[in-house]
């Protein structure tokens, strides 16, 4: 494939009429002109040896290899899994969230559920959906800010990006920044995201769904932090570009989309509980006594545990074209609104292969975060990931990811004018006459052709 594209750029040359986004590209070439008589170029060419395409990328001044990043959550826990995606070659890490109190934070297990291509509930099929119903960090802060410390001394070379989240406390905020910053972090991602758990306390989506919120706890952060600033946002709103503007308005350097979806996995139907379940009891005297009734009673058919769920984040490959317009809508308002700053754009949703984060990349994203797909297939999944990119990339002729960053948001318009587009092209193919138009047109090496284009049958 390499050979192929390094022969059409020798006949098509470059095509430089792509729309700009964010800084000049080239743009694709085709090998569509690439006629008999060139066949023994391409046997000439397919022994020779041809550079890889460049997967470094710089994003808000931060130098990383490629543009895998692990996405906050479960894969950037503690010292030894972010180690690990060091090793394997993640072009940086985002740590799991972490707060002021981890005492605050209790998980539940089990605390994540499947969904499978097929019946409901089917043990077989691909694994297109997962739900998740985990808090934060857990884990002390002191622990965890060790942990970045050491990091940050073993790999000074590589981007380590904090995850944070606070409660409405002006000083909560101030004191949680300036302390993550001491180990030496790259940059820090906001959590303004997280769909389930302690939204009474101000916390995650109850922030990223009320701007007014949003750009006051912003305006704290950015006055506080030296590092670049990433606002993570969620998707459970109407409009998800305008806590976006919001969030870069009060000086986030960067945002991240998407977070999780709320969702109910579904319903187990030979238990009649929810997925994920988690062992209980019912609390309530009255119903504690109905409900040991009915399970004593001989009618009862389901003598299992008490058992309960709660709405959790929905993640893996379902969410991927959601998350891709997300992602589209953002970026558009980030080319509109700010034209050429340096703003980033993180995309995340259902990556699991290099094809997945090059949509992501010709949306506009600089950088694309992958966390179900490391629960689901191990931290050396970057290596797949980087190898699809650039089979891609030389498959175009791209030979850096600034090559074809949002080239593709050029080819998105509204209804009516889809419509009008269609119309007018229909008129053109209409106005375009068959066959000759003169006798004198006729030539003596098109004869052929030129009899076929007036036979009506």
């Amino acid at each position: 494939m390499a050979s192929m594209s390094f022969l059409s750029s020798q006949i098509t040359g470059k095509n430089s009429s792509w729309v700009e986004f964010g800084t000049s590209r080239s743009g694709r070439v085709g090998i569509e002109r690439c006629g008999a008589a060139r066949v023994g170029r391409l046997r000439v060419f397919a022994s020779e040896a041809r550079t890889q395409p460049d997967l470094s990328v710089t994003v808000n001044g931060l130098k990383m290899p490629n543009p895998f990043v692990i996405g906050s959550g479960p894969p950037g826990t503690n010292y030894t899994v972010m180690k690990k995606a060091f090793d394997e070659g993640w072009g940086a890490v985002i740590s799991k969230t972490v707060s002021l109190d981890a005492a605050k934070v209790v998980n539940v297990t089990p605390r994540y559920a499947r969904l499978r291509a097929g019946a409901n509930g089917s043990a077989k099929g691909q694994i297109i959906g997962w739900q998740n119903i985990e808090l934060i960090s857990d884990r002390p802060l002191e622990t965890m800010l060790k942990e970045f410390k050491q990091l940050k001394e073993e790999y000074p070379d590589r981007i380590l990006i904090a995850s944070i989240m606070e409660e409405y406390d002006k000083a909560a905020w101030e004191e949680l920044i300036d302390r993550v910053e001491q180990t030496g972090v790259d940059a820090i991602e906001i959590n303004f995201s997280c769909p389930h758990g302690m939204p009474e306390r101000k916390m995650g989506a109850a922030v990223g769904q009320d701007c007014a919120l949003l750009e006051e706890v912003c305006g704290w952060i950015n006055a506080k932090a030296t590092v670049p600033v990433w606002a993570k946002m969620t998707p459970n709103i109407t409009d998800i570009t305008q806590p976006a503007k919001v969030a870069l308005s009060s000086g986030c350097e960067g945002i991240s989309a998407i977070n999780t979806i709320m969702s109910v996995m579904g319903i187990n139907l030979s238990t009649l509980h929810p997925e994920p379940c988690v062992e209980g009891l019912a609390l309530s005297p009255d119903y504690m006594r109905f409900y040991i009734d009915l399970y004593n009673s001989a009618s009862f058919t389901y003598k299992n545990d008490f058992r309960y769920s709660t709405p959790g984040g929905y993640s893996a490959k379902a969410v991927h074209p959601i998350a891709l317009a997300k992602v589209m809508n953002i970026a558009q308002m980030m080319k509109a609104e700010y034209g050429g700053k340096d703003y980033s754009l993180s995309g995340i949703g259902g990556v699991e292969t290099g094809g997945d984060a090059a949509e992501f990349i010709l949306l506009g994203s600089n950088t694309v975060q992958v966390c179900t797909g490391v629960m689901m297939h191990g931290y050396g999944i970057v290596k797949k990931l980087c190898s699809e990119l650039q089979d891609f990339m030389t498959m175009h002729n791209f030979s850096s990811i600034e090559d074809f960053r949002g080239v593709s948001l050029q080819y998105f318009t509204t209804h009516t004018d889809l419509v009008r587009r269609q119309q007018a092209a229909i008129q053109q193919r209409k106005a375009i006459r068959k066959g000759l138009q003169s006798d004198k047109d006729w030539t003596g090496d098109g004869f052929v052709h030129e009899t076929e284009s007036m036979v009506s049958n």
